[in-house]
């Protein structure tokens, strides 16, 4: 019996999985729903009595299973994440401190003379290299490195 089971799937998953794909338009969740397919035709395969291909059975069974999908989603709809949803690892306490402490970064970043406020803000951007950094303002890669060091001094000092 296990070795009949072991054909249906090798000759009917990808179709299987094809109808379903046309179903979801979604690879990951065609798959998924695939094997929630063959694990439901595993314990039901007592109940098919050949009045159709077995392929159709198992679409029926494949569709059932994307029915019963949405019903899910319809019931329970997923929620995207947005930044001000507070991480499960982090206390709303360590979340104020942590967004005050940003507030005061930001208060002693902006008081910074040019070209200091400048250069700090391009490397927190993480866009521009010391050699970009350099290049757009005239200078040299190494004037770009200490004078971003020296910027950082000062707002260690400053917090």
């Amino acid at each position: 019996m296990a070795e009949d089971l072991e054909e249906i799937y090798r000759n009917h998953a990808q179709n299987v999985f094809r109808y379903l794909l046309s179903l979801t338009h979604d690879e990951d969740l065609a798959e998924e729903l695939t094997e929630e397919t063959f694990y439901r035709a595993v314990y039901s395969i007592h109940t098919y009595n050949g009045s159709c291909k077995i392929s159709v059975w198992l679409c029926q069974i494949a569709k059932h299973v994307w029915y019963q999908e949405l019903e899910k989603r319809r019931r329970r709809p997923t929620q995207e994440l947005h930044e001000n949803i507070p991480s499960p690892g982090i206390s709303p306490e360590e979340d104020v401190l942590r967004k005050t402490s940003k507030m005061d970064l930001y208060r002693a970043i902006h008081k910074l003379g040019e070209p200091m406020r400048e250069i700090v803000h391009m490397r927190i951007s993480g866009e521009f290299s010391f050699a970009e950094i350099g290049e757009i303002l005239g200078r040299s890669e190494n004037w770009a490195r200490v004078t971003f060091y020296r910027a950082k001094q000062k707002l260690m000092e400053v917090l």
